[in-house]
């Protein structure tokens, strides 16, 4: 099976945005672009991105889920890059169309279609260094994907890193490649020194986030995660976690977390961890490393708790259970 995300459809949808207006949205080839080789976003980095899916159902519907959200966080990121104002609107069609055009290469759970909106600065302008872009391209690429956990689902390695962040702190918020560039040498480093998985940030103590997902901390029936600010992505796999956390009787706590905090709730049986995002949905994870010293994570295997959220989850995306929150938008 392919590599997850190496393998897209055809055709995208793009738009432009020239003389101070978009352009009328249209397919084209997914395999090439053309902008010239000055362009504001090869650098700058005026780019961010966001990742949705959209399930089938066993009645054969195809269901995105929270568009809404991640357009909305687009438009976020794109302000916050200066980038050109795109119509949400007209960004939500494009979604729509280009899914619809291939809807018969959905595939069934617990594979998914993967969409990926981006939007770049296209000024060819190499002295633009302190300033925006005067022009953009916006487009929607899709990936069929397939269960991210086909060769079975292991928890996950952390390293603990309080030395350093993922991003500059008022970049967090921004879905921004820049973003995942600057976290890819500790990412490396800790694999290689520590056999880790992944880094979880937590810069001068506070319990952030790791390279491309939010953490969450589960002890009994509170479900722990940092409170949003600037520093870091607001993720949409993580805001509906803790909405079916609550409907699920759970204490939902979004708060600050301290590295201590953390390795002592870690020590205790029921404890759990995971990782949330759009492409695993909810990892475990079983191991925190700290100062050369490797805790377990309760039981050091996924616990019963997420598994139960990540399972509340699919069953929305998967058409299992009613969409009582309005999160699937029907193609």
């Amino acid at each position: 099976m392919a590599a997850f995300g190496t393998v897209f459809m055809p055709e995208m949808a793009l738009t432009t945005f020239e003389n101070n207006q978009w352009s009328e949205a249209k397919f084209v080839s997914a395999d090439s672009i053309q902008m010239h080789p000055g362009a504001h976003v090869l650098h700058y980095s005026s780019t961010c991105f966001e990742g949705l899916k959209a399930f089938r159902h066993a009645d054969g519907s195809v269901n995105i889920f929270r568009m809404d959200e991640n357009i909305k966080r687009m438009a976020q990121s794109s302000e916050l890059l200066f980038l050109p104002k795109f119509d949400s609107e007209q960004l939500s069609q494009m979604i729509k169309d280009i899914v619809k055009k291939y809807v018969d290469e959905v595939p069934a759970p617990p594979g998914s279609m993967y969409i990926r909106p981006t939007h770049i600065g296209t000024e060819a302008s190499i002295g633009k260094a302190a300033a925006p872009s005067g022009t953009s391209m916006l487009y929607v690429l899709l990936s069929p994907v397939g269960d991210y956990f086909a060769g079975g689902a292991r928890p996950l390695r952390l390293l603990l890193a309080e030395d350093g962040m993922r991003c500059a702190a008022h970049m967090g918020m921004i879905k921004s490649g820049g973003n995942y560039a600057s976290a890819l040498g500790p990412i490396l480093a800790a694999k290689a020194n520590v056999n880790a998985d992944q880094i979880l940030f937590c810069p001068n103590g506070d319990v952030q986030e790791t390279g491309a997902a939010n953490f969450i901390l589960i002890d009994g029936n509170e479900i722990i995660t940092k409170a949003l600010d600037s520093s870091f992505l607001h993720g949409i796999t993580r805001a509906s976690l803790l909405t079916l956390a609550a409907d699920l009787g759970m204490t939902v706590s979004e708060r600050e977390l301290s590295v201590t905090e953390l390795l002592e709730r870690a020590a205790k049986p029921e404890t759990e961890a995971a990782l949330s995002g759009t492409a695993a949905v909810l990892t475990s994870v079983g191991t925190l490393i700290h100062n050369d010293k490797e805790i377990k994570v309760g039981s050091g295997e996924a616990g019963p708790k997420a598994t139960r959220l990540r399972q509340a989850l699919n069953q929305i995306q998967w058409g299992q259970v009613p969409d009582t929150h309005g999160w699937l938008t029907k193609v």
